[in-house]
């Protein structure tokens, strides 16, 4: 496998795969002693590229999919260099900033950041929405060595002097595309000149869209580029696979494969808070032991939903995407794509939720009548075919022209060959009942 750095602006650098060990990579002993403490001896392939030239105080972006070891990446060099330096921050102050799009993500970076520092003299602090801000406060009073945030709860603390960023070395952007889909380039754009021109910073992402090249040119200097995988592209140890099956035989199909491993983790997405919400108390009446999270559920109700999930007390987490990215949980063996995701690269960091730290995994999407386009998208994105489990493609059919005297209308999606039953989980009626249907795409009904 090659890497490459480069297709920005700077020099173009190819480099090798090469096996390391975290001793190759310089770091310091007692940041090495702490790793293996806590079981990790041997960096992943992001890990051994990005490192280095973090090291060196070279602006890297980092190109990987979820899972594969980003948080380290970009964390290991920081915290070696800070060690090093042995210096107290300024009151209010950071030395490390590390930006994330989500609570769940900011704190899933907080927890590791923390256990990298152990037995070290660094502070790490968390600053999110949903939670106390007067406790935020009161936290930065003294500085911290590394802060981790979100955009809008940072900006909340800059307007109330609470913070500065002027003695801040070292600036990361994790999951930037996220970061764009969600709307906070202005955030960005209004904390980045507040930190020291000559700041170190490292952006990462999973994956690239034309936006992050941009982003990249106004927030990077000369940045050496590390891809693992393809932008877009899945872990390859995920083994995906797609139902093609109405809307309304969902919950159905979904409690027949839940069953068929009721003692292992599943997550289970889906597009709306109100459809997840109904969908998890419906297959806690079926017995199953389920808890949501999605943007109605409070921060506490969120931490506890995640904190039961990763000790096993729930085996089923269903999730709209707000837990796409952040949760890190080695022994979640199946995500389900019940409701394919509007945004094709979303797909990629939904199951990205499993096969985490070189263990397998399975995604499996449902398909209805109304979702060809966004599987077709997915599968463009990806350049691959998700392999078929059950069922057929739907056949999409063009809009029947709109009759002269206003008795015609546009055409919809229906799946073929579908069997009687109620609404689904999520409230709305079954294949073909309202939803939003993308502009040029016509009805769709299953190929013979």
């Amino acid at each position: 496998m090659t890497f490459i750095a480069g297709l920005l602006k700077g020099p173009l650098i190819y480099e090798q795969d090469i096996r390391m060990d975290f001793d190759m990579l310089g770091l310091a002993p007692r940041l090495i002693a702490a790793l293996a403490e806590q079981g990790i001896t041997e960096p992943t392939p992001i890990q051994s590229q990005a490192i280095p030239h973090a090291m060196n105080g070279r602006d890297v972006m980092g190109l990987a999919q979820t899972g594969s070891g980003k948080t380290a990446a970009f964390g290991l060099p920081m915290i070696d260099a800070l060690i090093k330096d042995g210096g107290r921050p300024v009151p209010k102050g950071a030395k490390a900033l590390v930006l994330a799009p989500t609570r769940e993500l900011a704190k899933q970076i907080s927890d590791n950041l923390t256990a990298y520092t152990q037995g070290t003299h660094l502070k790490v602090a968390l600053v999110v929405g949903g939670a106390g801000i007067t406790g935020q406060i009161r936290r930065m009073e003294r500085g911290v060595s590394l802060l981790v945030a979100t955009p809008g709860r940072l900006i909340d603390l800059l307007d109330r002097r609470a913070v500065t960023l002027s003695e801040t070395r070292f600036l990361v952007l994790d999951e930037a595309d996220q970061m764009l889909d969600m709307g906070f380039i202005h955030a960005l754009r209004r904390i980045a000149p507040l930190l020291p021109a000559d700041k170190q910073t490292m952006l990462f992402s999973a994956t690239m869209p034309k936006q992050m090249e941009e982003l990249a040119a106004a927030f990077l200097r000369e940045p050496v580029r590390v891809q693992v995988n393809p932008p877009g592209q899945a872990v390859a140890r995920i083994s995906q696979s797609v139902h093609f099956v109405a809307q309304k035989a969902k919950v159905d199909l979904l409690i027949e494969l839940l069953d068929a491993h009721r003692d292992e983790r599943a997550l289970v997405f889906g597009r709306t808070k109100h459809g997840m919400e109904k969908l998890s108390k419906l297959l806690e009446s079926k017995g199953f032991a389920v808890a949501s999270i999605h943007g109605n559920k409070s921060q506490g109700q969120r931490d506890r939903a995640i904190r039961d999930f990763k000790e096993g007390k729930v085996r089923v987490l269903v999730a709209t995407d707000v837990a796409a990215r952040g949760l890190d949980i080695p022994e979640v063996r199946h995500v389900y794509n019940y409701e394919l995701p509007n945004v094709a690269e979303n797909y990629v960091h939904r199951i990205g939720r499993t096969a985490r730290a070189g263990a397998d995994g399975a995604a499996i999407a449902f398909c209805s009548p109304e979702e060809m386009g966004e599987l077709k998208d997915i599968q463009k994105a990806m350049k691959a075919d998700i392999p078929v489990a059950s069922g057929r493609p739907w056949e999409v059919i063009g809009a029947p022209k709109k009759r002269s005297g206003g008795g015609g209308g546009q055409g919809r999606r229906f799946g073929g060959g579908a069997g009687k039953g109620a609404a689904n989980a999520g409230g709305r009626p079954a294949a073909g009942g309202g939803r939003r249907r993308a502009p040029g795409k016509g009805r769709a009904h299953q190929a013979a």
